[in-house]
């Protein structure tokens, strides 16, 4: 497992910044995705998403990512997650 101490930031329609601690990225035909989970004390249980980068961003400089919603995707990308990961002590939830 690759050990990241990296963040991103979200920003909400309504302009809310939410920081998300990277926990793993892969990349699954040319597309990066990353699962993240809200930065928090290490005592408090998190919830953790999947993000997948935007192509074709409006800025060059900048990368772009959005929640995995489509199902099919989720669960697939979901397996892979679970195969880097295997030896964590993540918890899911259906």
């Amino acid at each position: 497992m690759s050990e990241w101490n990296n963040s991103i930031s979200f920003f909400t329609d309504d302009g809310e910044e939410i920081v998300f601690e990277v926990i793993e990225q892969t990349t699954i035909q040319g597309r990066n995705y990353l699962l993240v989970a809200e930065a928090a004390d290490d005592s408090e249980e998190r919830q953790a998403y999947i993000m997948k980068e935007v192509l074709g961003s409006a800025e060059p400089d900048m990368v772009t990512y959005q929640f995995v919603e489509e199902e099919q995707e989720l669960l697939s990308i979901s397996k892979i997650f679970d195969e880097m990961l295997e030896d964590t002590d993540i918890i899911k939830q259906d």
